[in-house]
């Protein structure tokens, strides 16, 4: 670990605290998915259904991203550029608990 990295490094209450709000999003997203489904399944006219189908798309999206960084936080990998391996800061987590890349990875990913 750098210098650097011990200053923006995640701690473990830090961890355990976005833990927690992830957690609570991903109950959230799968009663969203599963009532949509649910509508979906109801027989909605076709204009009506393709707009209930887009968001039961975006709706696993999110759950999948979301299981993913539990997965990540499980695994050990979290707050850690996927692409370089340097420490995602706290503040960039707390606001994005998603970020996969530190800003500089993802201004390259933006750029493509």
């Amino acid at each position: 670990m750098t210098t650097s990295d011990e200053f923006t490094a995640i701690s473990e209450p830090q961890i355990r605290l976005i833990r927690t709000e992830l957690e609570e999003q991903l109950q959230w997203r799968e009663v969203q998915l599963r009532d949509l489904r649910a509508e979906v399944d109801g027989g909605e006219q076709d204009t009506a259904r393709l707009a209930l189908l887009a968001d039961v798309a975006a709706t696993e999206r999110a759950v999948t991203e979301l299981r993913r960084t539990l997965e990540r936080m499980e695994e050990g990998h979290y707050g850690r550029c996927a692409d370089c391996a340097a420490a995602i800061p706290f503040g960039r987590l707390k606001i994005r608990p998603l970020a996969r890349y530190c800003i500089a990875c993802q201004r390259r990913h933006e750029a493509r």
